[in-house]
């Protein structure tokens, strides 16, 4: 059976706004049915990619065929939203807004797709929340059911609820689409085919996203045995020139060149592009309390925000924060950091808090300021980096910007350069507590992973409000739920380790009591011994079990320090004292690490027992 012909096609496209291209050659052929991914690294072009799809932008070379009749959905990066109108009001008139239709939308149409977002059309703009505008943009993008959506990063502020029912909606409706996302949980659970923009090329891989790193991969291999082979032809080239370039210097120049160009062509094939280079610099520890909270409370008027809260999050934590919008992820947030009173409760916070905060909003940066301005406000040409004297040039360069765009604005960047300029401007400085509202909007897949390589080496607490699920998975060892009326609920792990306890308690809370004694079988009930041993876990021990991990991987690093310092064979003649001392510590060290091991032991044997047992009455 023949595949279906496609509805949109770009041939041979090339963009380069004057400057260097974007990318050239660009073939993309979009078919019925096909939800693909368009991936690839901050300023590369995606979003321009999406813009030639949409109509509105004229590629400088090539063609876009476009079915006739095809209707398409285009959702931006951002929508900026006016200062007083009514949302029915500001939906209609999107798709002329977006140069997508002459008019404005049917009313019918607006609240047709109003109602699948779940928002009220008479409401004001000024009244949305951040995720709701993303909800409302979302509904632009939905009007008239179009036969094509292009969503560039769709999931940026949207709560995880929201995210999972966008994905069911764009599944089930079998929606032709192409969706630029840094969202590595949601495009693995819709995506049918990837679209990779590369070194200025548009490479295609008819599968889904979870197949995008084994793909790489092979694509790196195949570029590095292409090396090889340019390696044979560049030492031929290179004995050659020894010979024969010095007396044929004019005749023979442009073999030369060929050669340099060889060689850059190398080191491109071997190198690829440099990642982002992140770092960040713990600040002095202090004490291993940061934050304490014992039945917390907190409400704005009759709306009960948090009811009767308790954590203790102690220095190396990294605490998630997940929820629906507007249930109070950011009210818990600051009441933790001190930028918020409490109702009741106690609350304790490590006096030495350094606090380094990165908001989704990037309300820290100025659009009109240059990065230049931004990184060194008091003038300068260098800026002092966790007690380090760093070039603004060089500094940013760790972040992939190049030295024009140094004194460019920030109202050029796209939504992941500012992301990446806003990391830059809070890693700079020493912190021993990284608050991260957010930080995963906008930012492509390569600068996330080592944001998360970042973060594993960072010596401080980290606090996460997130709704990437991966990036979740990837960071936390603890999540705190909140679920709006109040509830606030601590579960040890992952978003994903999060959901199953979650699951659990509800299954156990829906099955009626048992009584004791005799089954019907008239077998005795188990003993209790074995019933204490399946026992859940007590808060403090599920919270202790999350920690023990990042305290025996702590006690391993001073293991090694220790060990390296005894290794040193003139120590004991130099000073005899301090060999003494460093080898009474290891022997203390070497005797946590055992203790610590057998203690996680055992409370991973409990956690263990405790599931088995309620798995096992599940299928009863």
């Amino acid at each position: 059976m023949a595949a279906d012909p496609p509805v949109l096609t770009l041939k041979n496209a090339a963009v380069g706004f004057g400057g260097t291209p974007l990318f050239t050659g660009a073939e993309m052929a979009v078919t019925p049915g096909m939800r693909a991914c368009l991936v690839g690294r901050n300023g590369t072009g995606k979003s321009t990619i999406l813009k030639l799809l949409a109509g509105l932008l004229e590629p400088d070379e090539g063609d876009l065929y476009v079915q006739p009749g095809l209707t398409v959905g285009y959702l931006p990066q951002d929508v900026p939203l006016p200062d007083d109108m009514l949302i029915a009001d500001f939906v209609a008139r999107m798709g002329a807004q977006l140069g997508m239709s002459p008019d404005e939308a049917p009313r019918h149409e607006v609240d047709a797709a109003l109602s699948r977002v779940d928002i009220d059309g008479a409401r004001n703009v000024n009244s949305l929340s951040g995720g709701e505008s993303r909800r409302v943009a979302i509904a632009g993008a939905l009007l008239g059911d179009p036969d094509v959506l292009l969503l560039d990063e769709p999931t940026n502020h949207l709560d995880l609820p929201t995210i999972e029912w966008l994905e069911r909606e764009l599944v089930d409706r079998r929606k032709t689409l192409i969706t630029i996302s840094h969202d590595r949980a949601f495009l693995e659970a819709m995506t049918t085919d990837i679209f990779w923009l590369h070194r200025g090329s548009l490479r295609h891989n008819g599968a889904g996203y979870g197949k995008f790193d084994a793909w790489t991969e092979d694509v790196a291999d195949a570029e590095v045995r292409a090396a090889q082979k340019l390696d044979q032809k560049l030492k031929a080239e290179a004995r050659w020139l020894e010979r024969g370039v010095t007396a044929r210097r004019r005749r023979n120049q442009g073999r030369l060149t060929r050669l340099e160009q060889m060689r850059s062509q190398r080191k491109a094939l071997l190198t690829g592009q440099d990642l982002v280079q992140l770092e960040a610099d713990a600040g002095p520890i202090g004490s291993r309390l940061v934050v304490e909270c014992e039945n917390l409370c907190k409400s704005f008027g009759d709306n009960v925000i948090i009811d009767n809260f308790s954590t203790r999050i102690l220095r190396g934590d990294r605490v998630g924060l997940v929820g629906p919008n507007g249930a109070g992820k950011t009210t818990l947030l600051k009441l933790m950091i001190g930028e918020l009173e409490k109702d009741s409760g106690r609350l304790r916070r490590a006096k030495n808090m350094s606090l380094a905060f990165f908001d989704q909003t990037r309300e820290q940066l100025d659009p009109t300021a240059t990065l230049w301005q931004t990184l060194a406000p008091q003038g300068g040409d260098s800026i002092n980096v966790r007690g380090r004297q760093r070039h603004v040039v060089a500094y940013l360069r760790d972040f992939l910007f190049d030295e024009k765009q140094a004194r460019a604005p920030i109202a050029t960047l796209s939504g992941g350069e500012r992301n990446r300029l806003l990391l830059a401007k809070i890693l700079a400085q020493p912190s021993n507590l990284l608050v991260l509202d957010e930080p995963t909007n906008d930012l492509d897949a390569d600068t996330l992973d080592v944001l998360l390589d970042m973060l594993d080496a960072y010596e401080g607490t980290v606090l996460l409000v997130s709704h990437d699920r991966d990036f979740l998975d990837r960071v936390v060892n603890s999540t705190i739920a909140v679920e709006g009326g109040g509830q606030v609920r601590e579960y040890p792990g992952g978003y994903s380790d999060y959901l199953r306890q979650r699951r659990r308690s509800e299954k156990s809370a829906s099955k009626p009591g048992r009584k004791s004694g005799p089954n019907k079988s008239g077998a005795a009930q188990p003993t209790q011994a074995k019933a204490d041993k399946a026992k859940k876990l007590s808060f403090t021990e599920e919270h202790e079990l999350g920690a023990l991990p990042n305290r025996i991987k702590a006690l391993e690093n001073a293991k090694t320090e220790l060990g390296k310092a005894l290794s040193d064979p003139e120590l004991f003649t130099r000073d005899a004292a301090a060999y003494d001392t460093a080898a009474r510590k290891l022997a203390e060290v070497e005797a946590a690490i055992a203790s610590t091991e057998d203690r996680w032991l055992d409370l991973e044997a409990r956690r263990e027992s405790h599931i088995d047992a309620n798995d096992a009455d599940a299928t009863r």
